[in-house]
């Protein structure tokens, strides 16, 4: 199911930006972060998201992201942002002219933590997906937005019947840039159930 981008609503909506039906442009604005405390002791919460909302348990949100990025943790993605310190996002951000951190962030009660790996610079384009179970979400990954790659599961102790989730782009340093995000939409969840071990009794 295409994504209707009218029933989408910004949260820090930036000054230059399109939304259209098929396509939302956005052009970031200098220091601009999500971060929550960890290892850097500071707390960033003013990059600009544009989400849904939805009550469904199980479903998977993909988009297709393209981007000019240029300077140090410019970066451009998919998130579910519930509060300030509840959400999780993944992006490629940019590092240097060699390379960038394909990466995801989860934070849980006012704590980020950030796993990624390096790929190489010349990418300029990328495929993410949510899938949520429950409480529990998986990001993956995609050259080409057919074969996807598990980076991430986790589970957020924040989250609610409702949850909102969708795009951002930001600019954590003296930048700006633009973002381009395609592609969207909301399947059923292809994050399928575990097949191996039984779950505890609790």
């Amino acid at each position: 199911m295409k994504i209707d981008t009218d029933k989408m609503q910004w949260t820090r909506k930036p000054q230059r930006c399109s939304v259209g039906a098929d396509r939302i442009e956005i052009i970031t604005e200098p220091f601009t972060d999500l971060w929550q405390r960890t290892y850097y002791h500071f707390r960033n919460d003013n990059a600009p998201l544009l989400q849904m909302k939805t009550q469904e348990k199980y479903f998977s949100f993909t988009l297709k992201t393209e981007y000019e990025t240029k300077v140090r943790y410019d970066q451009s993605g998919i998130v579910m942002y519930l509060d300030s310190d509840n959400w999780l996002k993944a992006s490629v951000e940019y590092e240097n002219d060699r390379i960038q951190r394909l990466g995801s962030v989860v934070t849980n009660n006012g704590y980020s933590d950030w796993s990624s790996v390096d790929i190489d610079a010349s990418v300029k384009s990328m495929w993410f997906r949510l899938s949520r179970r429950d409480d529990d979400f998986c990001i993956e990954n995609s050259l080409d937005g057919i074969n996807f790659r598990q980076m991430r599961i986790c589970h957020m102790f924040g989250v609610k019947d409702e949850i909102s989730f969708g795009i951002y782009a930001c600019s954590a340093e003296n930048s700006s840039f633009k973002a381009v995000f395609t592609e969207m939409q909301i399947t059923e969840c292809k994050w399928l159930a575990h097949d191996g071990q039984a779950p505890d009794e609790e």
